[in-house]
């Protein structure tokens, strides 16, 4: 996943194709977040995840921005649009496209291909660019949910339309 990612970025940029980032992080006490969360964003707090001031908020040396990426602040939750500005940069920019990839598949990917598809945007989901706590979990979301609100693709097939 990550070694397909990180292909697909670098060849990316050589086509002059847009790079953005949208990470996901916190304060050290979670205040963003409910006293009373429940579910995956529950499970962020209690494993002390994510922290904007630790290694777990750092995007990950092999997908480290360059010049001319553009780093979304503000992500809180699973959607990559929901608490942040993402929506706007895109159409400051007159995107029309956007391919998503990242972790977790059935999670933060699929709200983001959900929201982006909502908005109008023509989405393509890597298929071979995410990971999710389980392959079963990859695979469901995968045949059932990404072809219903993207184009499922591998990194190959994006980077040949990329032409």
């Amino acid at each position: 996943m990550l070694d397909n990612a990180q292909a697909l970025v670098a060849e990316a940029r050589k086509k002059g194709v847009l790079i953005v980032h949208v990470p996901i992080t916190f304060t050290d006490d979670y205040r963003e977040l409910r006293a009373d969360a429940y579910g995956i964003l529950a499970n962020v707090k209690a494993g002390g995840a994510f922290k904007k001031t630790e290694w777990g908020g750092a995007i990950c040396d092999a997908m480290a921005p360059q010049e001319g990426d553009i780093i979304v602040e503000g992500k809180r939750g699973l959607c990559g649009f929901a608490s942040t500005n993402l929506d706007f940069i895109l159409g400051q920019r007159k995107i029309e496209n956007i391919a998503l990839a990242g972790f977790l598949t059935n999670c933060c990917v699929e709200s983001s291909m959900r929201s982006a598809y909502e908005k109008g945007y023509h989405v393509f989901t890597l298929k071979d660019c995410c990971a999710a706590t389980s392959q079963e979990a990859h695979d469901a979301a995968i045949t059932h949910t990404f072809p219903m609100f993207s184009v499922p693709v591998t990194h190959g097939e994006l980077l040949a339309k990329l032409g």
